[in-house]
């Protein structure tokens, strides 16, 4: 098994197996159910309090259709119990197979880790992007990934601002997630039909300033049409 500098598998290594209970269905959503047929786009999320994710979520989804057109199906896996998962994308219905993974066990089979919030104090030196970070290094991100801000912000201030917009409000079991797994990063995993990863893209891998981005559709399809010829 290999990995790229930020710790997440890459392509050539082999893609761990999952079964994970279903948000949308009844059952488990599986990577065994596309083994010798299908290749996969594999997204990984945080939990629905994360403004970011929701809107990644929604534009993998959006993008189910022409990757099905490439041979290529999508599953998202979202940090967020299963029932509190179906209770919001009841509302919010989608066609593309979604599955609850609240422990974020599959999350780190792919090598997507927790950023660990150390001292401000912390020696440059002795820090490591994405595995460990700092509360100054966050607050002095300028973002803006979706383009809907008035200007870049900083990643909290970001996150009040779009929840405030969707109207979201955490419930319970939203701040139990949030408080565990708020540093969890998230990625895309692109697997072919013999269960081998052959495209890669995870969030924030270089420093704080790419969080919140997600790969546009062009670049996923791109990467779809290297497991369809």
């Amino acid at each position: 098994m290999t990995t790229v500098s930020d710790g997440a598998l890459q392509s050539g290594d082999i893609a761990p197996s999952f079964q994970l209970p279903a948000v949308n269905h009844e059952g488990i959503v599986s990577l065994d159910d596309y083994r010798g047929k299908r290749a996969v786009m594999v997204g990984f999320f945080r939990g629905l309090h994360c403004p970011f994710c929701r809107r990644h979520i929604a534009h993998l989804a959006l993008a189910r259709e022409k990757l099905a057109q490439q041979g290529v199906e999508t599953v998202a896996i979202v940090n967020t119990r299963l029932e509190r998962a179906r209770q919001y994308f009841q509302y919010r219905p989608t066609r593309m197979a979604l599955a609850a993974d609240p422990e974020v066990k599959t999350h780190r089979a792919y090598g997507l880790g927790q950023v660990q919030l150390v001292p401000d104090t912390t020696d440059p030196r002795d820090l490591s992007w994405p595995k460990t970070g700092t509360l100054a290094q966050l607050l002095a991100t300028s973002i803006n990934p979706t383009g809907e801000l008035p200007e870049p912000m900083n990643l909290f201030a970001a996150s009040e601002v779009l929840n405030a917009r969707d109207g979201f409000e955490e419930t319970e079991a939203d701040k139990q997630i949030h408080a565990a797994y708020a540093g969890q990063r998230s990625g895309h995993f692109l697997i072919d039909a013999e269960g081998v990863i052959r495209w890669v893209h995870t969030e924030a891998p270089d420093n704080p300033n790419q969080l919140g981005g997600c790969p546009s559709e062009d670049e996923m399809l791109v990467a779809a049409r290297t497991v369809s010829r």
